[in-house]
């Protein structure tokens, strides 16, 4: 049973996304400092997060022609969608908003960050920002069909779309154990509209950072941070989408929903330097041919059981 959580929830919830993203950044730093042969250590840390309020501080970037209104909403769409996004993940028995649409809620929240960024990489009259939007919505529509499938799988297992009903469903088992599937390609989902790790190719190195290129002050703060935690709200998502919310023996649930999400996050960051940056075209090919049969089969199988279930 999860309940509407009282009006101070809506602070806590956005204050342990953020907490998330930054042990999640912090374990990013400590993994750059290890792949370059740099020893692990809270000064590293330190300096990495150093840069907010160097950031902060820091004259926003002027380009001549620039549409500033549509710069700045972009900009401010990425993290602000993050934020919303989390509202109907139950922590424990709570959450902040129990609607009966949630898995709706979280795929609207993901979508509005095509827009965001698209709209962050136009604003600044920039060809690198501008090609760097434009991947990202190519890389969009090759992840998103897989992830909207993946989705569908855990509500129909449910039959239903609300979260609740949803962790209430995985009572004895996981939807982790019979719907593997729809968890890898959730994980997958979530580095692409972080894009970050293998999905990064949005703000390339080849680019002078895509998106990111034109971007400085609070604007790349803000882009920043929007991908941090875009990555700590999927992996809140997948603890009570794939793994039984916080069901689990002795800890209340909160605390196992805090485990759990702190797992996947760590999962998360662990594959992002290891493994290549994957270009938009050949994650189409990889995204439609391999991943979008894949998912349809997972929500088959899911299907056929749930009319055994309800014929028996």
């Amino acid at each position: 049973m999860v309940e509407a959580g009282r009006w101070w929830s809506v602070l806590l919830a956005p204050a342990l996304l953020l907490t998330g993203a930054l042990l999640a950044l912090a374990a990013d730093t400590c993994a750059a400092a290890q792949h370059a042969g740099r020893r692990r250590s809270l000064a590293a840390v330190g300096r990495r997060l150093l840069e907010v309020p160097r950031l902060l501080t820091a004259q926003p970037r002027t380009l001549p022609a620039a549409d500033r209104l549509l710069w700045r909403l972009g900009v401010l769409v990425v993290p602000a969608a993050a934020v919303l996004s989390v509202l109907v993940v139950p922590f424990g028995h709570h959450g902040v908003a129990d609607l009966s649409v949630g898995l709706v809620w979280f795929n609207a929240m993901e979508v509005l960050t095509w827009a965001g960024l698209w709209l962050a990489g136009w604003g600044p009259n920039s060809v690198f920002s501008l090609v760097g939007g434009y991947r990202f919505v190519a890389q969009g529509l090759a992840y998103e069909l897989p992830l909207m499938f993946a989705l569908i799988s855990a509500a129909t297992g449910a039959q239903s779309l609300r979260l609740a009903d949803i962790v209430a469903a995985q009572q004895g088992l996981w939807f982790v154990v019979w719907m593997p599937v729809g968890f890898l390609v959730h994980l997958a989902g979530v580095l692409a509209f972080a894009f970050l790790g293998p999905f990064a190719y949005p703000a390339g190195r080849d680019l002078a950072g895509g998106v990111l290129a034109e971007a400085s002050g609070v604007d790349r703060l803000l882009l920043q941070a929007g991908r941090w935690l875009w990555l700590t709200a999927g992996a809140a998502m997948a603890v009570p989408l794939f793994l039984g919310g916080g069901n689990g023996p002795v800890l209340p649930a909160w605390a196992w929903s805090l485990l759990k999400t702190l797992a996947v996050l760590g999962l998360l960051v662990y594959g992002l330097r290891r493994v290549p940056v994957v270009r938009a075209d050949r994650y189409v090919e990889l995204a439609w041919v391999v991943l979008l049969p894949l998912t349809l089969v997972q929500v088959l199988a899911v299907s056929l059981v749930v009319l055994v279930r309800q014929g028996g």
